[in-house]
């Protein structure tokens, strides 16, 4: 196995960890600890931990190792307010939602990717709702061409579950309290219906902050 490779896949499994809850905020852990974990040398899981923290999730404790960050409210805010500048910018930019190109294959990945992301917001099924939730909008924003703000967005929305999943571990029931309009957004876009993708796209976010809210203080 390539360290690289190795890297990747130590970092996708903490971060699995983190949006688990399994990795809680606040927690201290040291390079040791997570290579005796996972049964590893050093340097791919220092490499790991580095990226992550360039991701915004983990901080660098001097001498000390790394620390699962706390994101606070204002946080979300901040991280919900830099998605609405992002893809109102991009709706302005493309008002056509420019996806001819796209492969039919693409849209029928998106959707299988919503139907199994709404069923899991529907029933309150958190881990498999974050999963095909940020394989939805990775695909999602796949199409529009442009890595680097897929990248940006992705980031930022594996923050916000960051943020949000230990509140809802809290919570006893999560039945129809969840975002899971993924299909709607599908199709909207699929017909390139501008108003109803941004409308949609209004109706995710606010939902989140109303639900970051009140879950912060609860």
């Amino acid at each position: 196995m390539q360290r690289s490779t190795l890297r990747e896949q130590l970092a996708d499994a903490l971060r699995e960890e983190i949006l688990a809850g399994r990795l809680s905020p606040g927690g201290e852990f040291t390079v040791r600890e997570i290579a005796e974990q996972y049964g590893v040398s050093a340097t791919p899981v220092r490499e790991a931990l580095v990226d992550l923290s360039a991701q915004g999730l983990l901080e660098v404790e001097q001498h000390r190792g790394f620390r699962i960050r706390r994101f606070s409210l204002s946080d979300f805010h901040h991280m919900i307010e830099a998605q609405t500048l992002v893809s109102e910018g991009i709706l302005r930019h493309s008002p056509g939602l420019n996806v001819r190109e796209a492969v039919p294959e693409a849209f029928t990945s998106i959707r299988r990717r919503a139907a199994a992301a709404r069923t899991a917001a529907l029933g309150g099924d958190l881990d498999i709702l974050i999963a095909y939730d940020l394989r939805f909008w990775r695909e999602l924003d796949a199409l529009l061409g442009n890595p680097h703000i897929g990248e940006f967005l992705d980031r930022l929305r594996v923050a916000c579950w960051a943020f949000t999943v230990p509140h809802l571990r809290r919570e006893r029931h999560l039945e129809g309290r969840l975002w899971a309009g993924h299909l709607e957004l599908a199709d909207a876009v699929e017909r390139r219906d501008t108003d109803e993708t941004a409308r949609l796209l209004h109706a995710h976010r606010a939902h989140a902050l109303a639900l970051a809210t009140r879950l912060a203080g609860a």
